[in-house]
């Protein structure tokens, strides 16, 4: 016994000091790429009534052309890949922004092995997670039914496949959906184009693709939309595709296979290297794996929108198809993006990340605008008739304002001026619907319009925008007067009755009868309790319209302190929205949906920082995960995605063009930004899950009161170092000095 008990406390003494010499598990996970933290399935989770995202597994490289996914529904489902789904049908290209939106220049690939079987029913095969492999850049899945592992690595406009047949007699189905066509061009090559279109597409438009074999193909009788082929393998064959698609011909698409060169293995490679160098661009050094996860999982979904639709062609010109005037014309063309959501914080991301494929972006919104007359505000792939607001001007003055150059700015100064003043003759929500009412009464009148306060308060922003832009180019006064006095428009859908934004009739008259639980209506996907606080570059004058900072932070405070209640009645049922709201236990605060979601930040301006910090903080915690249900509601191309990237950073750009950002609270010890003009390092070393307050600044190494960055601080590289605490600080950031932007201020 006195040997045995001997050498136990021996061997404990040893683990003691390996536990003491050696790093924490945790640490080893630093040393993996950013690319190995990412769960594309985060958000799969989703259905109809409930959204933890609306995401699909998306296979691609940074804003790539074309993605690739598993797909578990069925030919024309919005919801193409689902979590708990049983059977694929095949691996579908894909360009689907949205389930609510759907797909566009669709087809699919699907290995079989139980007899020339067509239909997408009897072809699809059960698999399971543990047989599944995704990630970024590369995918693979055991096709259970038919002994077939399907994998497959994609570049900007083709892919390739690695498929591992049985023994026997083996088939490969292509399935160009309904009204497409697909034809054996020769024994080793499939041609075929798709017209799977779910609109925004000019007359004509198509997706032209080409597959090409190294293992000859026998020709079987086919559907003119679905060809089958098949060939002898013997068990463990693997048969390698070469995929490629374009917009433009079926001679551009052969020119876009010359993408996918070397190896399956060399193209992976290639694909994971260009993942690895866009989420490098932020390294993060935490020693909380889940954290990790959530952040580059957000990240990556924030550099997949919006994707970049042009093409390389034979003179070696960067061309595009437009599906404004169904003509190829030069230049760049970017798509899968509603200004609505991605305004606030995804392209600001870009704008002070990706500075190089900002100016891209902007060069392809000159593009929409020649091709088309106005500038796109949701857009998939040309102009789609959803959501309110004229928020291209945000996107476009943000930019300018960052310092982004290389595009016809003044063209894109003659469309914002355009779309102010102007709707689309065939799409709503392109230009300004109600924008002759706004300019005569300063709103929009709810009697004549659906959710007419929504789009007032937009339209001031963005009015404010186009004046901060139009300074910045050295427009004249007399040009600029009308829209720095509409960008005070906010305050004639102020009902000073409830304190809260309202509807308000032709006549002057507020509405009545007044719920501010009444989702849609006068609003966007939201109630009065939730847009209220879209005054983005005023919120002082918002502050004062209420009564002081008392009142206001009194009612913000209402809105996490009261019960999940709602009024449906304008939808006739809650919609998805409503249910995601009641579910996440923060009273009436809705992150789901994008029209609050800076809210949390608006104690900044007055006087109580502390409870945005102790906010965000739950947010980021409870709302996100890595996981399948990882979203609080449709990530949305980014922008919720984007808020987290931000708020993790602990910095958010509550109002776009004002060269701030709002000050949260850092979820990390130590975050690196690689930015052309210098690093930035946020360091917050005493940060943890308990203290989340912000006790002290410093940038540069000198202390920093204020409750905002400027981004041109940052742009040239800084040091941020916060002194974090357990405790709320009701001193540091409480000056007036020390608050954001504010437009009354100037």
């Amino acid at each position: 016994m006195s040997t045995l008990r001997t050498k136990l406390t021996a061997f404990s003494l040893t683990l003691l000091a390996l536990a003491s010499c050696c790093p924490k598990e945790t640490s080893s996970f630093l040393s993996q790429d950013p690319v190995d933290y990412v769960n594309t399935m985060t958000g799969t989770m989703s259905t109809y009534s409930l959204s933890t995202g609306n995401t699909y597994p998306a296979v691609a490289v940074p804003w790539g052309a074309n993605f690739w996914t598993p797909q578990t529904g069925r030919n024309g489902d919005g919801w193409t890949y689902r979590y708990d789904a049983t059977h694929i049908r095949g691996l579908k290209q894909t360009h689907q922004p949205s389930p609510w939106i759907n797909d566009y220049g669709a087809f699919s690939i699907m290995p079989v092995t139980t007899g020339p079987v067509y239909n997408e029913h009897q072809r699809q095969s059960w698999f399971s997670h543990k047989g599944e492999k995704a990630t970024p850049y590369y995918y693979s899945v055991y096709l259970a039914d038919h002994d077939v592992t399907a994998e497959l690595t994609p570049t900007a406009h083709a892919a390739a496949f690695r498929l591992t047949y049985p023994e026997g007699q083996s088939y490969l189905v292509v399935d160009a959906f309904g009204g497409g066509h697909v034809e054996l061009k020769d024994a080793n090559t499939l041609v075929g184009y798709t017209v799977h279109n779910h609109g925004g597409v000019a007359d004509g438009f198509k997706n032209f693709f080409i597959v090409r074999s190294d293992t000859p193909f026998e020709a079987c009788p086919a559907e003119d939309n679905v060809a089958l082929v098949g060939f002898k393998t013997v068990r463990g064959q693997q048969v390698h595709l070469k995929v490629a698609s374009s917009f433009i011909s079926p001679e551009q698409a052969v020119l876009n296979l010359n993408e996918v060169t070397g190896s399956f293995d060399e193209i992976k490679s290639d694909a994971r290297k260009a993942w690895n160098e866009a989420l490098g661009r932020v390294k993060v050094e935490d020693e909380n794996i889940d954290h990790l996860r959530t952040f580059y999982s957000c990240l990556y979904r924030s550099v997949l929108f919006p994707r970049d639709l042009s093409e390389i062609n034979a003179e070696g010109e960067r061309v595009h198809y437009s599906p404004h005037n169904g003509k190829v014309e030069k230049g760049y063309f970017f798509t899968d993006t509603g200004f609505w959501d991605t305004f606030r914080s995804l392209f600001p991301l870009m704008n002070l990340i990706y500075p190089e494929m900002s100016a891209k972006v902007q060069e392809g919104l000159v593009n929409d605008f020649l091709e088309s007359g106005f500038l796109p505000e949701w857009a998939s792939p040309g102009h789609r008739g959803c959501m309110v607001g004229n928020n291209s001007a945000s996107v476009v003055a943000d930019a300018y304002l960052s310092g982004i150059r290389g595009y016809d700015i003044e063209k894109l100064w003659e469309a914002v001026i355009h779309g102010a003043h102007a709707q689309h003759p065939h799409v709503y929500s392109s230009g300004r619907e109600g924008w002759e009412q706004y300019d005569v009464l300063g709103y929009v009148p709810c009697d004549e319009f659906n959710e007419s306060a929504a789009r007032t308060l937009e339209y001031a922003y963005d009015d404010w925008c186009i004046w901060q832009l139009g300074k910045a180019l050295g427009k004249s006064e007399e040009e600029l007067a009308p829209y720095a006095k509409a960008a005070l428009n906010y305050v004639n859908v102020y009902d000073s009755e409830y304190g809260l934004m309202n509807g308000r009739l032709a006549d002057g008259s507020f509405a009545r009868p007044f719920s501010p639980l009444k989702w849609g209506g006068h609003f966007t996907e939201g109630n009065s309790l939730h847009y209220t606080w879209s005054v983005f570059h005023d919120i002082q004058g918002l502050i004062t319209l209420m009564g002081g900072d008392d009142a206001f932070n009194a009612q913000m405070d209402t809105v996490f302190a009261m019960p999940p209640k709602y009024d449906d009645s304008y939808y006739g049922g809650p919609i998805h929205e409503i249910i995601e709201m009641t579910v996440m236990g923060m009273g009436n605060y809705a992150h789901g949906n994008q029209p609050i979601q800076h809210m949390l930040y608006l104690y900044n301006w007055s006087g109580q920082p502390w409870k945005s910090q102790a906010r965000i903080r739950e947010v980021m915690e409870k709302f996100y995960t890595p996981w399948a249900d990882g979203y609080c509601g449709d990530e949305d191309n980014g922008q919720t995605s984007a808020w987290y990237v931000f708020s993790a950073m602990g910095f958010y750009p509550v109002c776009p063009g004002s060269g701030q950002y709002a000050i949260g609270t850092p979820l990390f010890k130590k975050v690196t930004l690689s930015l052309p003009g210098g690093d930035v390092v946020i360091d917050a070393p005493a940060n943890s899950a308990e203290s989340y307050y912000v006790k002290g600044l410093k940038v540069n190494g000198k202390p920093w009161s204020h409750n905002y960055l400027l981004q041109s601080d940052l742009q040239k590289g800084a040091t941020l170092r916060f002194d974090m605490s357990g405790t709320p600080d009701a001193v540091r950031g409480t000056r007036p000095e020390d608050r954001p932007y504010s437009m009354s201020n100037q």
